[in-house]
C-alpha cells in the first residue's frame, strides 16, 4: 500500500498553497491589526490610567490574554480536526477570528461606557486567541499532508508566509489611513481623527478578507493521510487523552522548540514599535510643558523618538526579509534536516540577543541611529524567517495522523503563553528596569534561545518520518 507521500495528492498544489496561505494571512492580519492598535490607540482609548507605561502595560496584558485562550482553541479545534477532518475546523476558526475582529472595530471606548469597554475588548481578544489556536495547525496540516515526498518543509512554509504578509497588509492599511487623515502638526504619531475613528477601519476591513478566505477553504478536499486514518479505524474518540498519554514528551519538546521563535517575533513587532516610537526624555519634557501637563524625568522611560509612520515603514522593510527567509528555509530544511537548521539559527538568535545595545541605543547622529535600527530589524526578521519557516513541518511531524492536529496545536499554542503572551509585558518591564536601555530585553531573548536550543538537542530529526508511520516515533525516542 502506498503512503500519502507517494500517492497523487487529492488537492492540487495551487489549491493547497492558496488555502494554507490565504487563511493564515487573514488570521495574522487580524492579529497584527490588534497588535498595532494595542500600541497606538488602545492605551488612550480603553486604558486611560494617567500613566503612559501603566496604560501600555494594561493594553499589552489584554493583548497577551489572547495567548491564554489559544491552547483552549488548540484543544477544541484539534479535537474536531482529528476526529472529523481538517476542512470544517479551518472554516470555523476563520469565521470566529473574522467576527471577533469586526466587532472590535465597532466597540465603544472608555469615554462612552467606562471600563465596560475594556472588558468587552478583553472578551473579543480572547475570541481572537481561541480562533488562532486552531488556525495554524490546521493550515500547516493542509500544507504538509498534501506535500510531495521530500518537500514537506517547503510546503510547510506556505502557511508560515501568512505571518509576514499579514503584517505588511495590516500595517499598510494603518499607514494608508494615517496618511489620508488630516495631520495638522506633521510630527505627531497619530491624528485626532485617527484616534476618533480611523483606527476602526482595519478591523472592519477584515470582513472582506474573511469572505475571500472562506471561498478558498470551502473548496478543499480532505488529505489522503486523514482519509486513510479514517478508513483504517485509527481515529481516536478523545485525541487529547491519546496525546497526553503517549506523546507527552513530544508536547514538551514542541513547546520549547517554538519558544525562541515566539519571543523573537513579538519583540521584533510589538516591543520595537513601542520602544522606537516613544519620545526621548528631552522631547517628552518639551511636549509636556507645551501641553501644560506635569512631567517627571526620573520616572519617564525614554525611547528612540521615531515617528510612527517612519518606524512602521522600517519594520515593513524588515518583514520583507522575514518573508524571503521563511521561503528559503523550507528547501534548506528539506535538504539538511529541520533540527540541524534550527540549531544553527537558534545559536544565532542567542548571539543576536546580546547585540541590542549595539543597535538600539540613540546615537549623536539621528541618521546613524536610523541606519543601526534598520539593520537591527533586518537581521532580526531574517532570523525570524529562518526559525519560523521550518515550524510548519517539524511540529506536525512529531505526532501521528490521528492526533497530529491536537498535538501540534497544543505545542504551538502553549508556547504562545510562555513566549508571545509574556514577551511584550516582560520586555516593557525590563525596558523600564534598565532606565530606557534595551539590553535586558536582549538578555531575555538569549535566555529563551538557550531553552529552545536544549529542546532541539534533546529531539530527533523528523525529516524522513513517514506521515503514516509517525506513530512509531515514540515518546522515549528522544530521551
Amino acid at each position: 500500500m502506498s503512503s500519502p507521500t507517494t500517492a497523487k495528492p487529492v488537492n492540487s498544489r495551487s489549491r493547497v498553497i492558496t488555502a494554507s496561505l490565504v487563511g493564515t494571512t487573514i488570521e495574522f492580519y487580524d492579529f497584527y491589526v490588534y497588535a498595532t492598535a494595542a500600541v497606538l490607540v488602545f492605551p488612550a482609548l480603553f486604558f486611560p490610567t494617567g500613566d503612559d507605561t501603566t496604560a501600555l502595560l494594561s493594553s499589552f496584558a489584554v493583548f497577551g490574554a489572547a495567548m491564554v485562550a489559544r491552547p483552549i482553541g488548540a484543544v477544541v479545534f484539534g479535537h474536531f480536526g482529528d476526529r472529523f477532518g481538517r476542512k470544517a475546523t479551518l472554516v470555523a476558526s476563520l469565521l470566529t477570528m473574522g467576527i471577533a475582529t469586526f466587532l472590535i472595530g465597532c466597540l465603544p471606548t472608555y469615554q462612552d461606557i467606562g471600563w465596560w469597554a475594556a472588558l468587552i475588548l478583553l472578551f473579543l481578544r480572547l475570541a481572537q486567541g481561541f480562533a488562532l489556536g486552531g488556525e495554524w495547525s490546521g493550515a500547516a496540516l493542509v500544507a504538509t499532508e498534501n506535500a510531495p515526498k521530500g518537500k514537506r518543509a517547503w510546503y510547510g512554509t506556505f502557511p508560515q508566509l501568512g505571518a509576514p504578509i499579514g503584517f505588511i497588509i495590516a500595517n499598510g492599511v494603518f499607514l494608508v489611513i494615517n496618511f489620508a487623515l488630516p495631520h495638522p502638526d506633521g510630527g505627531a504619531q497619530r491624528s485626532e481623527e485617527f484616534l476618533a475613528w480611523g483606527w476602526r477601519v482595519p478591523f472592519l476591513f477584515s470582513a472582506v478578507m474573511v469572505i475571500v478566505g472562506l471561498w478558498v477553504r470551502l473548496r478543499l478536499v480532505e488529505s489522503a493521510a486523514f482519509t486513510k486514518a479514517e478508513k483504517t479505524g485509527a481515529i481516536r474518540k478523545f485525541p487529547l487523552g491519546a496525546v497526553l498519554r503517549k506523546h507527552w514528551w513530544h508536547l514538551i519538546l514542541g513547546t520549547f522548540i517554538m519558544l525562541a521563535t515566539y519571543v523573537l517575533f513579538y519583540l521584533m513587532t510589538s516591543f520595537t514599535l513601542s520602544y522606537g516610537t516613544k519620545a526621548a526624555t528631552d522631547a517628552a519634557q518639551v511636549a509636556a510643558e507645551a501641553a501644560g501637563t506635569p512631567f517627571d524625568a526620573a520616572t519617564y522611560v525614554p525611547g528612540l523618538g521615531f515617528g510612527y509612520t517612519d518606524f512602521v515603514i522600517m519594520q515593513i522593510i524588515g518583514v520583507v526579509f522575514f518573508g524571503i527567509f521563511t521561503l528559503l528555509s523550507g528547501p534548506v530544511a528539506d535538504a539538511i534536516g529541520r533540527r540541524r537548521l534550527l540549531i544553527w539559527v537558534t545559536v544565532a538568535i542567542i548571539v543576536f540577543g546580546f547585540t541590542f545595545n549595539v543597535f538600539l541605543l540613540p546615537q549623536a547622529d539621528p541618521k546613524f541611529t536610523g541606519a543601526l535600527v534598520q539593520g537591527f530589524l533586518i537581521i532580526g526578521f531574517m532570523l525570524m524567517g529562518a526559525t519560523f519557516g521550518p515550524m510548519g513541518a517539524i511540529l506536525p511531524e512529531l505526532f501521528p495522523t490521528n492526533v497530529r492536529y491536537t498535538g501540534s496545536a497544543i505545542s504551538y499554542n502553549v508556547s504562545s503563553i510562555l513566549g508571545a503572551a509574556l514577551a511584550p509585558i516582560i520586555a516593557v518591564a525590563l525596558w523600564a528596569a534598565a532606565d530606557g536601555s534595551p539590553w535586558l530585553v536582549g538578555v531575555y531573548l538569549s535566555g529563551a534561545g538557550v531553552l529552545t536550543l536544549i529542546a532541539l538537542v534533546l529531539s530527533k530529526e523528523t525529516k524522513d518520518v513517514d506521515y503514516d508511520e509517525s506513530a512509531a516515533l515514540q515518546e522515549t525516542a528522544s530521551l
